[in-house]
């Protein structure tokens, strides 16, 4: 299905997880694909092996943002698509966390997403696409998480706020929370193998489908938003996570 042909789009963190399957999916039925990241080397091979342009932007410097549209503008003048994908997760008891917990974590996924959004509507087409990447972390309340849940439930009421403002640009503005996926974002936690493996056990048996999610299933819904098949949809969250938070019992 090439239903994205002649769109151009742009995925933040797309050179690993869920932003590189979705670089991947996008690509694939036509659209032209922008990823972003922190590090060369990863962008490097995101180009190699799905034909993408990589651009270094580091999403936490407002001058990175700066460049990075500047370089967009000069290579594809527009763009269709924005897929907000980049960010950090890390956790904290509330009693623990520091300043410098808080301030990575907020500079980078509400910040950073905040203003990169603002500074690409210059060069967004009118009638274009835009989705964030929130989680099931911004209101199933697990424990050590509050800094990083704060700043998804940020990003789902920026959903609803610029679904508003920029609806008469006919520019369509959704999320997509995502529960357990198999991404390398655990193996980042600071975690132990057995503590990864017995926590991954333990979520899994609280998961509806018993799995956790793959990232080609994120970037297919992903794909869905972003094209005219998803034209009446705007201001919404959906909530990909296999049934994990319809399943309250203990």
């Amino acid at each position: 299905m090439r239903n994205l042909e002649k769109k151009v789009a742009i995925v933040t963190g797309g050179n690993s997880g869920i932003g590189y399957a979705t670089a991947a999916e996008l690509a694939e039925r036509g659209a032209s694909v922008i990823v972003t990241g922190r590090d060369q080397e990863t962008l490097t091979k995101a180009e190699e092996e799905l034909n993408v342009t990589g651009i270094v932007a580091d999403q936490s410097d407002l001058k990175s943002i700066d460049n990075l549209v500047s370089e967009v503008s000069a290579k594809f003048g527009k763009i269709d698509i924005v897929f907000l994908n980049a960010g950090i997760a890390s956790f904290a008891p509330l009693e623990s966390a520091s300043e410098g917990h808080y301030d990575s974590i907020m500079d980078i996924n509400v910040k950073g997403v905040y203003f990169t959004l603002q500074k690409l509507l210059p060069i967004l087409n009118d009638g274009g696409s835009v989705i964030f990447n929130t989680s099931i972390n911004a209101s199933v309340g697990m424990q050590n998480s509050g800094v990083y849940a704060a700043s998804k439930a940020a990003l789902l009421s920026l959903n609803r706020v610029f679904a508003t403002e920029l609806a008469p640009r006919n520019i369509r503005i959704n999320a997509i929370s995502p529960g357990p996926i198999e991404t390398p974002i655990f193996g980042k936690l600071g975690l132990e193998k057995e503590e990864i493996d017995g926590f991954g056990a333990a979520l899994s048996d609280k998961i509806l489908l018993k799995r956790f999610g793959k990232p080609s299933e994120i970037a297919k819904t992903v794909a869905f938003l972003a094209s005219d098949d998803a034209s009446f949809i705007t201001g919404t969250e959906i909530v990909v996570d296999g049934g994990l938070i319809v399943n309250t019992v203990v």
